[in-house]
C-alpha cells in the first residue's frame, strides 16, 4: 500500500517536473520570430522615452518570448495569448500585412496609450476572432472603424476611448448584434455622430460598464438600456444633443454611477431611485429634468457625489439628502428649489462640497453649516436667505464661503474670522452691516478673495490701532457700493492684486504716502467717489486704473509724469472720464508703453492732441477723448494698425481729415461728430474692412457722395451719422449695395469688448471696458454700451440732398434706425422701404416727398417711431398694426393726407373733404419727437433698441427734462381723447 503510494507520488512529481521545465521553454519560434519582426517595424517616442521603458526593451532572441515583458502565453501549448505594451512608447503604424497578425490565438490586446498613427487594419479582427479583451484607448489611430469589429463575438471588454475613431451607423448596429458576450464597452470621445442610439437597445443583456462620454451622440437615447440587470456604471456625459427618459420602474439595481452631466435628458426623477442601494454617484448636471426631486435617499447609504444642478427642477429640497453618511458632494444649482434648510444636521461627516446657489431657498443661514468636519466649499448665493447668522462654537475647516446675492441682514459673525483654512469670503449683494476691522481680518491668515460689494451699511476701518497687521495671502478686495469713507491703508502690507472701492463715499485727496507700498496691485478701481486729487499712482505693475466720475481737478496728468519715477510701465487701461481735469495731455504719455486704453473723456481738457498717439507703435486700442475743449487739427500722423476705437467728437477740432487713418486698418469704431472739421466725403475711408461705426454728424462735411465707391467698401458698416453737414446732390445706389453689414443679422459682438486669445493683459482689459457710442435718434443723442452689438442705424439728416430716396435702400433688411429728415429728398417714399423688416424708427419728415404712403409699410411690426410729417404726400393713410398706434404729429403739414389719425376725414375715393382745423398744439420747434405712451405702458411692439434703450437714458444722462415734456404733450393729448371716448360711449 506504501509502495503504491509512493509510486503514485513519484509520477506526480515528474509530471510536475515535466510541466515546470516545459513552462520554461514554452515560446514556439515562429511566434518569437512574428513578435521581434513587428517590434522592428516600429519606432519610440522620444519624449515618452524619458518618464518610461518600453516593454519591448526586453524582447530578444536569447530570452523565451513568454518571458518577455507584457506577454503572456498558453502554458499547455506555447501560444501567444496575451500582449500588453500599454504606455510603451510606441509609434508608428500597424500595417494590414503586420506579422502580429499571424497570432491567431490571441485572446487579450492592449496597446492603450501609445502613438499610433493612421486606421486601425482590418485584419486585427479578421484574424484575432478569439479576442475576450481589446484596449487600444488613446493609442492614436484614427479614422472609421472597421465593420469587421463585429467578428469579435467572443470579445468580454472593448476600450476605443480617448482616440480619433469613428463609429459609422452600419458598423456599431453590427457590433451590438454580434457582441453577445460583450461586458464592458469603453468609447469615450469617439465620434458617433452618424450612430443611430436607437442600437443601443440590441446591447448584450450582460453589459456591466457603458462608457459614452463625448461621443456626439444625438437623438433619444433607449430608455431600457438602463433597466439591463447587471448594468452597473453608464457615462453619458458631454453629448449636448442627446436627449432621453429615465424609466419609471425596472432601473438596474446593480447600477453604482449614473452619469448624464451636459446632455438633454427630460421627464422627472422616478421614485424607484430609492432602491439603488449600490449607487456611489449621480450626476444630472445641465439637463432638462423637472418637476420634483423624490425624497427617496434615505437608504442610499453608499452614495458619495450628488450633482443635480442647472436643470429644472422644483419643489423642497429633499430632506433625506442631509442623511447621507457618506456623501462628499451635494450640488442641486440653478434649479428653482425653494423651502428652507434643516436646523440640525449632524451626519454629513464627509461632505466636502455644498453648492446650492441661484435656487428659491429662504430662511437663515444654519450654523451647522460651518461645524461639519470636512466642509470645503459653501455656495448659497443667488437664493432668498435672510438674516442675521448666528454664531457658532466649532469652526470647520472650510475654505471657501459664497452667500452672495441674498437678503442676509445684521453683523457678519466675529466666528466667520475663526475660520482659520478660509481663503475666499464671498458676501457681496446682501444687508450686512458693521466695521471690518484689521484686526478682524488677521485672523484669516490664508484669506485671499475677500468680496463685499452692494453692502451699503458695511465700512472698512480706518485706522491700524497702533499695530501693523500682516494679510499674506490676500489678493483681492471688493467693496464696491459700501460706505467706505476713506482709502484703507491696512491692505498695503498684503498682496493684493485687485482693488475695488468705487461706488462709495470716499474723499478729498490720496497723498503721496496713502498711495505708497502697493507693490503688487494690479487693478484700482475708485470711480464714482468724490476724490479731488490723487498725487500718485498706487503700486509699480498696476495695469488697470479706473478714476471715472469723481471730482478730480487740475492739471493731474502733468503732475504724475512731473513726479521722479516709477512711472507705472504695465498700465494699460487709464480711465479718468468724468471728472473736471484741466491743461493738456502730455506727449509723454506715449512713453507709457503697455497703454491699450486711454479714456480721458468728458472733462475740462485743453491744448491739441499729442502727435505721438497717432504713431503710438505698442498696443493702444482705444482712443477716448470726447467731451473736451481739445482744439487744433486731429494729428495726421496715424500709423497704428491695432487702433480699433476713435472718439474725439464734442471738441472743437477743425481743419480736414487726417488721410493717414487710412492706415489704421483695425480701425472699428470713430467718432469725430460735433467738432469744425472741414471736408468732402471721406470715400478713402472706405479702404478700412472693420469699420463699423462711422459717426461725423455736425461738421462741415460738403459735396456730394461718389457713386464709384467698389462694391467690397463700407461692408462692415453697422452704424452711419453724417447729419448736420452740408452735403449734397443724390445719394448714390452703389453707397447701399455696399452695406452688407446692414443686409445681415446684427453680430453678437460688441465694439469695445473683444475677448483676445494672444494676449492674457489685453484680454483682461477688454473684459473690463466697453466704448460708449453715440446715436441720435429724433433729434436725441443716445449713448449705447452693450445695446451696440443689436443695433443698426443710418442718419444723413440735416444735409442738402436731393434727387429720389434710391429703392437700394430697401435691401438693408436688419436697418433699425433710418432717418432722412431735413432734406430735399422728391418724389415716392420707395415701396421697397417694406422690406426692412427690422425697421423701428423712421425719420422722412422736412422733405418734398409727394405720392402715397405705401400701404405694406404697416408690415414693419417693430416700427415705433414715425414722422412723415412737412412733406407733400397724398391720399389715405394705411391703417393696421404699428400704423394704429401714431398720432397726428407723425403726418403734419401734409396737406393731401386724411383720414385716421388726421381729423381730415377721406372721400371714397380717398381723397380729403373739408373738415375743421385741427386744434393747434404748440411744440418746441427744437424738439419734435412722437412718443407713443402707449407702447411704454403696454409694451405694444416696442423694437429692441427703443425697448432697451429709454430706461437706460433717463438713469444715466441725469437730464430727463425731454422725457418731461415729451409726457406733459402726450398726457394732454391722451387724456383730450379718453374723456371724449368715455363721453361718446355714455
Amino acid at each position: 500500500m506504501v509502495t503504491r503510494v509512493f509510486i503514485q507520488i513519484f509520477v506526480l512529481f515528474l509530471a510536475c517536473s515535466s510541466t515546470s521545465s516545459s513552462s520554461t521553454h514554452l515560446c514556439l519560434s515562429d511566434q518569437r520570430a512574428s513578435l521581434l519582426e513587428f517590434k522592428n517595424t516600429l519606432s519610440f517616442n522620444d519624449y515618452c522615452m524619458q518618464f518610461t521603458s518600453p516593454q519591448t526593451n526586453s524582447w530578444n532572441e536569447t530570452a523565451d518570448c513568454c518571458s518577455w515583458q507584457g506577454v503572456s502565453c498558453d502554458k499547455q501549448t506555447g501560444h501567444v495569448i496575451a500582449i500588453d505594451l500599454s504606455g510603451g512608447c510606441l509609434q508608428g503604424s500597424l500595417h494590414a500585412n503586420s506579422t502580429l497578425f499571424q497570432l491567431r490565438q490571441l485572446q487579450q490586446l492592449n496597446f492603450a496609450y501609445n502613438d499610433f498613427n493612421g486606421s486601425i487594419p482590418s485584419p486585427l479582427f479578421n484574424h484575432f476572432v478569439s479576442l475576450t479583451y481589446l484596449n487600444l484607448s488613446g493609442s492614436g489611430f484614427s479614422g472609421l472603424i472597421p465593420h469587421e469589429i463585429s467578428l469579435l463575438s467572443s470579445l468580454v471588454s472593448l476600450d476605443l476611448s480617448y482616440s480619433s475613431l469613428t463609429f459609422d451607423a452600419t458598423g456599431f448596429d453590427r457590433l451590438s448584434r454580434n457582441l453577445t458576450k460583450l461586458r464592458n464597452l469603453v468609447l469615450e470621445g469617439t465620434d458617433m455622430s452618424g450612430v443611430s442610439v436607437a442600437s443601443f437597445s440590441n446591447l448584450s443583456s450582460s453589459m456591466e460598464t457603458l462608457i459614452l462620454g463625448t461621443c456626439q451622440l444625438h437623438g433619444e437615447f433607449p430608455s431600457e438600456v438602463f433597466s439591463l440587470p447587471y448594468l452597473k456604471h453608464v457615462e453619458l456625459a458631454w453629448n449636448e444633443n442627446l436627449t432621453g427618459y429615465l424609466p419609471k420602474t425596472n432601473l438596474s439595481p446593480s447600477l453604482v454611477s449614473l452619469d448624464l452631466y451636459y446632455c438633454r435628458f427630460k421627464g422627472s426623477i422616478p421614485s424607484s431611485f430609492g432602491n439603488l442601494t449600490q449607487i456611489t454617484l449621480l450626476d444630472f448636471t445641465q439637463n432638462d429634468f423637472q418637476g420634483e426631486i423624490p425624497d427617496v435617499f434615505e437608504n442610499l447609504d453608499k452614495l458619495t457625489i450628488l450633482k443635480f444642478g442647472s436643470n429644472n427642477f422644483s419643489g423642497q429640497v429633499p430632506t433625506t439628502v442631509f442623511n447621507l453618511t457618506q456623501v462628499t458632494q451635494i450640488d442641486l444649482s440653478h434649479n428653482r428649489l425653494e423651502g428652507t434648510l434643516p436646523n440640525h444636521v449632524t451626519r454629513l461627516q464627509f461632505l466636502q462640497y455644498l453648492t446650492l446657489t441661484s435656487n428659491l431657498i429662504s430662511g437663515g443661514v444654519p450654523v451647522w453649516l460651518f461645524s461639519l468636519p470636512s466642509l470645503i466649499t459653501i455656495d448659497l448665493s443667488y437664493n432668498k436667505l435672510t438674516g442675521p447668522i448666528g454664531q457658532f462654537q466649532k469652526p470647520n475647516s472650510v475654505m471657501v464661503i459664497d452667500l452672495s446675492f441674498n437678503d442676509i441682514q445684521g453683523p457678519i459673525p466675529s466666528s466667520l474670522f475663526d475660520l482659520k483654512n478660509l481663503s475666499s469670503l464671498l458676501l457681496l449683494s446682501n444687508n450686512f452691516s458693521g466695521v471690518i476691522e484689521s484686526s478682524m481680518l488677521s485672523k484669516l491668515e490664508n484669506l485671499y478673495d475677500l468680496q463685499l460689494s452692494n453692502n451699503g451699511l458695511v465700512s472698512l476701518s480706518s485706522s491700524n490701532d497702533g499695530v501693523n497687521y500682516s494679510f499674506p495671502q490676500l489678493t483681492r478686495v471688493l467693496f464696491s457700493s459700501c460706505s467706505v469713507r476713506k482709502f484703507p491703508s491696512f491692505f498695503r502690507t498684503s498682496k493684493v492684486e485687485v482693488l475695488d472701492l468705487s461706488n462709495n463715499k470716499i474723499s478729498g485727496g490720496i497723498s503721496k504716502l496713502e498711495a505708497e507700498g502697493w507693490e503688487g496691485l494690479n487693478m484700482l478701481n475708485l470711480s464714482n467717489n468724490f476724490l479731488t486729487s490723487l498725487e500718485q499712482i498706487p503700486g509699480k505693475y498696476l495695469q488697470i486704473l479706473d478714476l471715472h466720475s469723481n471730482l478730480l481737478q487740475g492739471p493731474i496728468l502733468s503732475t504724475w509724469f512731473n513726479l521722479p519715477p516709477p512711472n507705472p510701465p504695465y498700465l494699460s487701461l487709464l480711465l479718468i472720464s468724468e471728472n473736471k481735469l484741466t491743461g493738456n495731455i502730455p506727449s509723454l504719455i506715449c512713453n507709457w508703453t503697455s497703454l491699450v486704453v486711454l479714456d480721458l473723456s468728458k472733462n475740462n481738457m485743453s491744448g491739441t492732441i499729442p502727435e505721438c498717439l497717432g504713431n503710438y507703435s505698442y498696443g493702444l486700442q482705444f482712443i477716448n477723448l470726447q467731451v473736451n475743449n481739445f482744439h487744433g487739427k486731429i494729428p495726421d500722423s496715424f500709423t497704428n494698425n491695432m487702433l480699433k476705437n476713435l472718439l474725439l467728437n464734442d471738441n472743437q477740432l477743425e481743419g480736414s481729415l487726417p488721410r493717414s487713418l487710412a492706415n489704421c486698418t483695425s480701425l472699428e469704431v470713430l467718432n469725430l461728430g460735433n467738432n469744425n472739421l472741414t471736408d468732402t466725403f471721406p470715400h478713402w475711408l472706405a479702404s478700412l474692412p472693420s469699420l463699423q461705426v462711422l459717426i461725423l454728424r455736425s461738421n462741415r462735411f460738403h459735396g456730394s457722395i461718389s457713386n464709384s465707391i467698389a462694391s467690397s467698401n463700407f461692408s462692415a458698416l453697422q452704424i452711419i451719422d453724417f447729419s448736420q453737414n452740408e452735403l449734397s446732390g443724390p445719394l448714390p445706389a452703389n453707397f447701399f449695395r455696399n452695406l452688407r453689414a446692414m443686409k445681415d443679422a446684427p453680430k453678437e459682438k460688441l465694439p469695445g469688448s473683444y475677448l483676445f486669445k494672444t494676449d492674457a493683459r489685453v484680454r483682461y482689459v477688454y473684459q473690463y471696458y466697453q466704448s460708449p457710442v453715440n446715436v441720435t435718434m429724433k433729434r436725441l443723442e443716445l449713448e449705447f454700451l452693450k445695446t451696440l452689438a443689436i443695433l443698426t442705424a443710418m442718419d444723413f439728416s440735416n444735409n442738402l440732398f436731393t434727387g429720389q430716396i434710391p429703392e437700394e435702400l430697401g435691401d438693408l433688411f436688419s436697418l433699425q434706425v433710418l432717418n432722412l429728415s431735413h432734406n430735399s429728398f422728391a418724389g415716392p417714399i420707395p415701396l421697397s422701404f417694406a422690406n426692412i423688416v427690422a425697421l423701428e424708427s423712421l425719420d422722412l419728415s422736412s422733405n418734398k416727398l409727394s405720392g402715397r404712403i405705401p400701404s405694406k409699410l404697416t408690415n414693419l411690426t417693430f416700427l415705433a417711431v414715425l414722422d412723415l410729417s412737412k412733406n407733400e404726400l397724398v391720399g389715405a393713410i394705411p391703417n393696421g398694426n404699428q400704423f394704429s398706434t401714431f398720432d397726428n404729429v407723425s403726418y403734419s403739414d401734409n396737406l393731401g393726407l386724411c383720414g385716421m389719425p388726421l381729423s381730415r376725414q377721406c372721400s371714397t375715393a380717398g381723397e380729403t373733404t373739408p373738415a375743421p382745423p385741427a386744434p393747434m398744439v404748440r411744440e418746441d420747434e427744437d424738439f419734435v419727437i412722437p412718443f407713443i405712451w402707449e407702447v411704454v405702458m403696454m409694451g405694444y411692439g416696442c423694437g429692441t433698441v427703443l425697448g432697451l434703450s429709454f430706461g437706460y437714458i433717463v438713469f444715466t444722462t441725469g437730464k430727463p427734462w425731454w422725457i418731461v415734456r415729451i409726457v406733459e404733450r402726450d398726457l394732454q393729448t391722451k387724456f383730450t381723447k379718453w374723456v371724449k371716448n368715455r363721453t361718446h360711449s355714455k
